[in-house]
């Protein structure tokens, strides 16, 4: 088979640290969509990978040439319980490619075959999953949040064996690593010091390289992941993205969005929101993501305490002093980040508790978020715009906010149509609307019709655009949400 450019650095660290193993071929493999902007950004042919030999490839039913197809090791802490063992057990990494900008990204086959971490598992994919982290991770990137990417889904022809018999598929995802806090993890519960030194070193070679010049390399790498968490859930914050299961082996120690399992956006705003089935005490709850996210960081911390100081104590200083900076980091981020959806230029005392009763005004009104800080645009332009106060169940509770609102943006100084511009480049019109998602992977599974999933990626790859002939993509679903649940695709 034709040989892609791949360059294999995992593969390099000790046999220990994956096991080798080709996919598993399926029965009749066909295209459903490839990513064209993105194979010609790592610098792979699309019209090849849109070919006989590339589908094969994107399938499993063919091994390019230059790959050397692993299944990598981790461990990881599900839902507050650890599990030693887990490792990718339906995804076989083909291998690495330096792409045109010269960053190095993994091409990922998931849903492709068991492997030796596959615990029982038929290493298999349905075809809703894969086409949900297709559209939500092309739509996160659209929205300019680090995540991986999809650039192929694939159909293999065979079905799948969950609560009932669905088809199956194959997706391609590209990643900056696919390296976890779980992946640490691994080597840390078998007293592996000099496997986590070795997985620390490729780390920092291969994302955080300024930290080899620091006095501790180490505490510089685990600063740098801390400060990457923090501003990445800062921004799903920011746009109402609720990822769901946010387990240790689930979270980038490169700072991208990873395995978008029962993922959704918010409708009515409610930080309480959980949307997974499987998360019934509200751990990963929308408003929990910040808590969430430091807890896995003090766990990455844990295995890095041999690598931190000779002395434990002083490991352990190393590690609580880095971890301290978590809450500035986010905070920064989020506030920021609030502020600059409500039109704000510059920061000033009493910013934060603004946006926050803002907040709570919405929460106790059932206000949609996403509409509510895109109708914001227009009333910073236009104070009769009414669209936004509508939104609440009580829309006096709205204007008494607006009245304090107006009278901040005043000290801004700024052309009212230059702030509203400025508010638009940052609060999105559309967003992967979960009724939309719902129905497409239905149009897609149920009909073979995979129109809607087209028109959604279209929709989506302009979030910030105003697009009126698809205003009714950006429309909140009949009573707010309420109720709506996302299933695990395993």
């Amino acid at each position: 088979m034709t040989a892609l450019p791949f360059d294999n650095s995992y593969v390099r660290l000790p046999e220990r640290f994956y096991a080798r193993r080709a996919p598993t071929p399926v029965a009749a493999p066909r295209l459903i969509r490839l990513n064209r902007a993105l194979a010609e950004a790592l610098g792979l042919d699309p019209d090849w990978l849109s070919g006989p030999e590339g589908v094969a490839a994107l399938a499993g039913n063919g091994v390019p040439d230059g790959a050397d197809p692993i299944a990598a090791a981790y461990a990881g802490h599900q839902f507050g319980n650890f599990v030693p063992q887990l490792g990718d057990g339906r995804a076989i990494l083909l291998g690495e490619v330096i792409d045109r900008m010269g960053h190095r990204r993994d091409i990922q086959l998931k849903g492709s075959g068991p492997t030796p971490f596959s615990r029982r598992g038929d290493g298999r994919a349905a075809l809703g999953p894969v086409l949900r982290e297709y559209l939500v991770s092309e739509a996160m990137a659209a929205l300019g949040i680090p995540t991986t990417r999809a650039l192929a889904a694939v159909a293999t022809g065979e079905p799948v064996v969950r609560e009932t018999l669905l088809p199956g598929a194959v997706l391609t995802r590209v990643a900056a690593s696919h390296i976890r806090v779980g992946t640490f993890q691994f080597f840390a519960a078998r007293g592996d010091v000099e496997g986590v030194r070795a997985l620390a070193d490729h780390v920092v070679d291969r994302h955080y390289p300024e930290a080899a010049q620091a006095a501790n390399p180490y505490r510089a790498l685990l600063e740098a992941v801390i400060a990457r968490q923090a501003e990445l859930v800062a921004r799903w914050l920011l746009v109402g993205f609720v990822h769901g299961v946010m387990n240790t082996d689930n979270m980038s120690v490169a700072g991208e969005t990873i395995d978008y399992g029962p993922c959704a956006f918010l409708d009515a705003y409610d930080p309480r929101t959980v949307y997974s089935s499987i998360d019934r005490n509200g751990r990963y709850a929308y408003g929990e993501q910040p808590r969430i996210a430091l807890w896995n960081l003090t766990r990455l911390a844990e295995t890095l305490l041999p690598l931190l100081a000779d002395d434990e104590s002083a490991a352990v200083a190393e590690a609580e002093a880095a971890l301290a900076g978590y809450a500035a980091r986010f905070e920064a981020a989020y506030h920021g980040g609030l502020g600059r959806k409500l039109g704000l230029g510059e920061t000033r005392e009493g910013d934060p508790a603004l946006a926050g009763d803002l907040l709570k005004r919405m929460a106790e009104n059932q206000a949609d978020f996403t509409l509510t800080f895109r109708n914001l645009c227009a009333a910073a332009e236009r104070p009769e715009a009414v669209a936004v106060r509508d939104l609440f169940v009580d829309p006096t509770v709205f204007d008494d906010w607006a009245s304090r609102w107006r009278a901040r943006l005043a000290l801004e100084g700024r052309d009212p149509a230059a702030t509203a511009a400025a508010m638009r480049a940052v609060n999105p019109a559309f967003i992967p609307r979960n009724h939309r998602v719902e129905a497409m992977i239905e149009a897609a599974v149920e009909r073979s019709d995979f129109a809607p999933f087209e028109t959604l990626l279209t929709v989506l790859s302009r979030p910030y655009a105003e697009q009126p002939e698809n205003a009714a993509y950006a429309e909140a679903p009949a009573g707010g949400g309420v109720g709506y649940r996302t299933f695990c695709g395993t």
